[in-house]
């Protein structure tokens, strides 16, 4: 009986099955953490990582600034507004008011830069750098000092432990100097350290924002507003990202980042040319070549775009130019996607030269 009692005064949460998995989405969303949901809720800290681990699984996103996004695409969150409740207080209402309008930005999608009200930072020497763009690319998840370490160092870790001074010598940069400036930028718990929650725009999640609104535009059957959202993600871009940032998670991310250009730039050129853009999409396809000349792809794309426009011969200059840099930089021949758009445009049949044909 005493067992009994003890479990009615237990509290409870707000909510449960489907209900529970919308209000923790909800204050993800919001940018709360999983102390500040499990306090909300009435729920263990373990359950509330373990009900995110779920939502990411159910809805195939990839981390957490997914589930962000999710968020908004549901409609779930309101920018600006969030299911923080009065008893958070002024300190986290600060928080969001910081979502909106946040002091620093960040940039990963070329060289690493910060800003801190339009004002550019000093961010320090290149393993610092990597740091703070570990960090940015975590999208608000802890990183402990060994994920820090493995990702910034990999098989060759520093003789000392400097995750701790480059950490500390980033908050002041991004913090700023004297009593009133803005609250800190990097927060630390026994876990590791990670961004704070709506105090940094970082241009990474703005792209996934946009690329969520793409693929939005795209089942609503708006190829318009496809490429004019794809236009502005591309504008995101100032060169290669992460350019010249040292460690193993700049280096695949690099990649990521870049193959995501690709495919966005890919995407853009084909719904120009259903809207009838077709040398708006020849141009930019050409630079897209020009730029990753050995992507297969990318030249198989620009040889269609040419020859239904009448420009056999230079959709056969495409493929020519493409198999001599495939075969001096690889010592490959062209593959059968390339092959295959190549032999479809000497013969000249339109038929087989529809989207999504020549790649079978």
């Amino acid at each position: 009986m005493q067992t009994t009692a003890t479990t009615r005064r237990a509290p409870t949460p707000a909510a449960a099955g489907p209900d529970l998995e919308h209000e923790v989405l909800r204050r993800v969303g919001c940018g709360l953490r999983d102390d500040e949901i499990a306090a909300a809720l009435a729920l263990p800290e373990q359950a509330v990582a373990g009900q995110l681990a779920r939502i990411l699984v159910k809805h195939g996103l990839r981390d957490r600034a997914a589930a962000i996004v999710h968020a908004f695409d549901c409609g779930l969150v309101v920018p600006g507004r969030g299911p923080r409740t009065p008893a958070v207080g002024a300190a986290v209402r600060g928080a969001v008011a910081r979502t909106v309008t946040p002091g620093v930005r960040i940039g990963v999608l070329g060289p690493l830069q910060a800003a801190r009200d339009g004002r550019p930072l000093d961010l320090g020497h290149l393993r610092q750098q990597a740091v703070l763009a570990a960090l940015a690319l975590g999208a608000g998840r802890t990183l402990s000092q060994q994920e820090l370490r493995d990702g910034v160092w990999g098989t060759e870790p520093p003789v000392t432990n400097v995750v701790p001074v480059y950490v500390y010598r980033l908050r002041k940069t991004l913090r700023g100097e004297g009593p009133d400036g803005p609250g800190p930028v990097i927060e630390h718990d026994r876990r590791g350290y990670r961004l704070v929650a709506g105090a940094v725009d970082v241009d990474v999640a703005r792209l996934q924002e946009l690329v969520a609104r793409v693929e939005a535009a795209d089942r609503a059957g708006d190829p318009a507003e496809a490429v004019r959202l794809c236009s502005r993600a591309l504008e995101l871009y100032r060169g290669e990202p992460l350019a010249g940032l040292p460690g193993p998670l700049a280096e695949w991310e690099r990649l990521r980042l870049t193959e995501r250009r690709i495919a966005l730039a890919q995407r853009k050129a084909q719904w120009q040319q259903r809207l009838g853009r077709h040398s708006e999409a020849i141009a930019e396809l050409f630079a897209l070549s020009a730029a990753h000349p050995l992507n297969e792809p990318v030249a198989a794309m620009l040889m269609r775009a040419l020859y239904r426009t009448g420009r056999r011969a230079d959709a056969v200059g495409v493929f020519d130019r493409a198999r001599r840099r495939l075969a001096e930089d690889l010592g490959v021949a062209p593959g059968r996607m390339l092959r295959r758009t190549h032999e479809v445009i000497l013969r000249g049949d339109e038929v087989a030269l529809v989207p999504g044909r020549t790649s079978r």
